[in-house]
């Protein structure tokens, strides 16, 4: 089998893979990232607005 190429990344971001046992990367990577901005503890924390 060949690799498949992400080519439409904002696509994926979006997309929950809902009826599905499993998630894409780029969503994954967007929870990830959102919880780490939203964690007081974290260096990445943004602060509330």
């Amino acid at each position: 089998m060949s690799k498949q190429l992400n080519l439409n990344n904002h696509a994926n971001q979006l997309n929950s893979n809902k009826g599905t046992c499993g998630i894409n990367k780029q969503y994954k990577a967007v929870l990830d990232n959102r919880s780490n901005q939203l964690n007081p503890n974290n260096k990445l924390y943004k602060g509330g607005k």
